[in-house]
């Protein structure tokens, strides 16, 4: 079963159009096509420290120059996003050490250990 207003559509498209396949839509094409953008995806999960301008390099080898505002904005439709992680201080060797004499003072009051079966979504 076709609904109607589907085929009411369809006569008016071939009125109009004489013919019955989608038409071009107004807009810019798209700089990068899906196999440049995937690549660029790819590129930056392999090796998040990359820049756009490394990424800008390899898409003119790939065949497909870009500028770094398109690429950008292809990896944020990708979900893609720079981000800088917090800074955090490293541990000293006597942060360390203080560390190791704590677990092992109270390691020997540990009483019993949790060994609970646990099945997440159903599955073993």
């Amino acid at each position: 079963q076709v609904p109607k207003s589907t085929v009411a559509s369809v006569i008016l498209k071939w009125k109009n159009f004489e013919t019955t396949t989608t038409l071009h839509r107004a807009g810019h094409p798209a700089k990068l096509s899906n196999r440049g953008r995937r690549a660029l995806v790819r590129e930056v999960t392999r090796n998040p420290m990359v820049t756009l301008t490394e990424l800008q390099s390899s898409s003119v080898e790939m065949g497909e120059p870009s500028r770094r505002t398109t690429i950008s904005a292809a990896l944020h439709q990708s979900g893609l996003y720079a981000r800088v992680a917090r800074w955090k201080p490293l541990l000293s060797k006597r942060h360390v050490t203080a560390r190791l004499e704590f677990a092992k003072r109270h390691l020997n009051k540990i009483l019993w250990f949790d060994e609970n079966k646990i099945e997440l979504y159903g599955l073993n």
